[in-house]
């Protein structure tokens, strides 16, 4: 480990000792900002790729750096959790993130992507079956898509999908200046301990400019509300960032990046060790004309997970699970008028291929749960906007076919009736999804809006050949868990009706109000789960299972004071998934939100709290024994946060999570195996955040 860490800190090093150069070289004291940034105005919009999402007709999101600092900076699962129609697996060990939209989860029914890049490690155990890993220190923005995405990203996705925007060059260089940089220190108690992060960019000419950074964070095993420690619930993580600027002239620009990030913790039983590693190209060609808006994204992914240790004996010890995955996406943006009728129309193909490898463990490394195989899917989509007085019809049009390839072995006497012995699996399968979306401009503020999508998700190599037994019992040729390669894909339709209202001048002079809501009913065919009909394995359920709900948000900001809120409602009619071959994903039917504070000191200290609410949540009958309640309680627990920017290069944060230190377990969370409540108990944290 301490030499990885060492070739780590050259990589990252690489940036800041070109910065220094250029620090040396100058003279200006500050930031160039004349004055600090309002922090967390919760109706503002940065500059980034995604619109305004209180301007676009559809189930969209966006999460800035302020509201992260808001829940500690370190835990991106409460920032998700609070945002309407999205919620998490919470693992309490495992620091992955496994988003979940509209109770749909694992397996890539939502695309979870790092700057575009997909996030596609699978997993089957007793936990979520599919990670992200990505270091909260460096993310600037969650962009949030729910339902069908008719664009890139959107490709094999059922529910939706999310992308953490990792801080690039123009995050870190204020404009007029040709360098920035900024060092960051928090501190926290239960078990919290220690973060550090470090980052610099400069720009070498008009044309180049690159930036790095790396972050520390090592944290301990915490309490819960009652004072008992959850065990294992530490990690010792340590990653990098670089970024590399480039411009040929004004229309050529091209990004190269590079996030490396290493991460050690307990979780499912094992001591473990996940390397992941991605290095991302963007291309834009931007020549000032109509016609032409093109973008050209290119990127490979690598994630290692490794089983090191175990606190008892276990023949799973050596586990290595490696997923290289490469892909990319070409889109064009064309603007152009029919007549009275404006037309944007954005169209292109995306690809990706992921090709998996395991080793089961060191005694039996061919035979375990965890399939090696390749898996691909290709893309070819538009969207295109009609706009004439005040509609908008956005008609999209995806076409996705997916590959499946792979090789095992089968006893007698397996579940569907497949031959004894070896067996080959060669998939190939495509499907047109539209998208059509009707909304009406009614006024300068509203913006009522319906749409109907479909879309399709296709079975991984996972579920399609997993195999062998559980691992207390591997070595012999008696077999528990057995392969389905006759999926079928799972397929949405959806209807949704929701409006937009943005209004400024409301109560006060230069007051903001913003406001977005949303009904919606989606039919899903072939949900795939565990079935334990003669012996265990994912199988398509019969019929049409239907998921409705209602997700509402909200925000004010008079600028001396502001809040915001997230609702969300979820009635889910899908079949129980069985805990342990994977995990159900049952969102409570109730989960709320609500963030008040004010402004002082001309508007240099921010102090504020927020209340989170869930009511009780269903995980099925077949997770509980014969007679027992389905249901786990409801809870709630209030947070304090504040930010006092002392100058414009200098701020503090300071935040206290489960003020009254309630003792409760997340909804829709892994339990590390152990009595009692799991969720974190109070927690005090303190940042110091220099700018330079």
């Amino acid at each position: 480990m301490t030499s990885y860490r060492y070739r780590l800190a050259l990589l990252s090093g690489a940036a800041p000792l070109v910065l220094a150069s250029a620090v040396a070289a100058q003279t200006v004291p500050s930031t160039g900002r004349s004055q600090p940034a309002t922090y967390l105005s919760p109706v503002v919009v940065e500059a980034g790729p995604v619109e305004d999402p209180y301007a676009k007709p559809a189930a969209t999101g966006r999460v800035g750096r302020d509201e992260i600092e808001q829940f500690g900076g370190n835990n991106l699962d409460d920032v998700l959790r609070a945002q309407p129609g999205v919620f998490t697996r919470d693992s309490v060990q495992n620091p992955g993130i496994a988003v979940n939209m509209r109770g749909l989860e694992g397996s890539g029914r939502v695309n979870m992507m790092v700057d575009g890049v997909r996030q596609n490690f699978r997993f089957t155990g007793h936990e979520a079956q599919g990670f992200a890993y990505v270091d909260p220190a460096f993310i600037v923005g969650v962009d949030i898509n729910r339902g069908a995405v008719s664009g890139a990203g959107g490709a094999g996705a059922l529910a939706g999908s999310v992308n953490f925007r990792t801080v690039g060059v123009d995050d870190l260089i204020a404009p007029g200046r040709s360098w920035g940089a900024q060092a960051a220190t928090t501190y926290g108690t239960n078990g919290a301990g220690w973060a550090e992060s470090a980052m610099g960019a400069v720009r070498l000419t008009d044309k180049v400019a690159v930036a790095g950074g790396i972050s520390k964070r090592d944290s301990r095993s915490y309490r819960n509300g009652d004072g008992d420690k959850v065990p294992n619930t530490g990690q010792d993580i340590i990653s990098g960032i670089m970024k590399l600027d480039l411009k040929a002239g004004d229309s050529h620009s091209l990004k190269l990046g590079a996030n490396i990030y290493r991460n050690e913790f307990f979780a499912n039983s094992y001591f473990q060790d996940v390397d992941s590693r991605q290095f991302t190209a963007n291309y834009a060609y931007a020549p000032g004309s109509d016609l032409v808006d093109l973008r050209v994204n290119a990127y490979y992914n690598y994630v290692r997970m490794k089983y090191t240790g175990a606190l008892s004996a276990s023949s799973a010890l050596g586990r290595v699970i490696e997923d290289g995955g490469f892909g990319g996406d070409v889109t064009n943006t064309s603007r152009f008028a029919l007549g009275p009728v404006r037309v944007t129309a954005s169209y292109g193909v995306e690809y990706f291929k992921d090709d998996v490898e395991v080793r089961n463990s060191d005694a039996v490394p061919d035979r375990g749960v965890n399939p090696s195989g390749e898996s691909s899917i290709g893309s070819v989509f538009s969207t295109t906007t009609f706009s004439y007085g005040i509609a908008d019809l956005v008609v999209g049009l995806r076409y996705d076919h997916f590959t499946a390839n792979g090789t095992g072995s089968v006893v007698e006497g397996n579940p569907l009736g497949m031959p004894a012995g070896p067996y080959e699996v060669d998939r190939s399968e495509g499907r047109f999804n539209p998208k059509v979306t009707l909304a009406i401009n009614a006024t300068p503020w509203l913006q009522p809006f319906v749409t109907y999508g479909e879309a399709f998700r296709a079975p991984t190599v996972s579920e399609l050949l997993t195999g062998g037994d559980h691992p207390s019992q591997q070595g012999g040729p008696r077999q528990s868990f057995f392969p389905n390669p006759f999926l079928e894909p799972e397929v949405s339709k959806g209807w949704e009706i929701g409006a937009n209202i943005r209004r400024n001048d409301v109560l006060f002079a230069g007051d903001r109000l913003r406001f977005k809501g949303n009904y919606y009913y989606n039919r899903i065919d072939n949900y795939v789960t565990a079935n334990l009909t003669g012996g265990v394995h994912f199988a398509n359920n019969p019929g049409t299972s239907t998921v409705q709900g209602v997700e509402l948000q909200g925000a004010y900001d008079a600028g001396v004071a502001f809040a915001s809120f997230a609702y969300t409602f979820t009635d889910s009619e899908l079949p129980s998934q069985v805990n342990g071959f994977g995990a159900q994903s049952y969102l409570p039917d109730h989960v709320a939100s609500l963030t008040a504070g004010a402004r002082f000191l001309d508007r240099a200290l921010t102090v504020g709290g927020r209340i989170n609410a869930v009511s009780e949540s269903y995980v099925g009958e077949v997770n509980v024994a014969a007679g027992t309640d389905p249901h786990e309680d409801g809870y709630v627990t209030a947070d304090l946060f504040a930010n006092y920017q002392i100058t414009e290069n200098f701020e503090l944060n300071a935040n206290v999570t489960n003020l009254f230190d309630r003792a409760y377990s997340p909804a829709l969370s892994t339990s590390p195996g152990v009595g009692g409540a799991t969720g974190r108990g109070r927690t005090f944290l303190v940042t110091a955040k220099a700018r330079f």
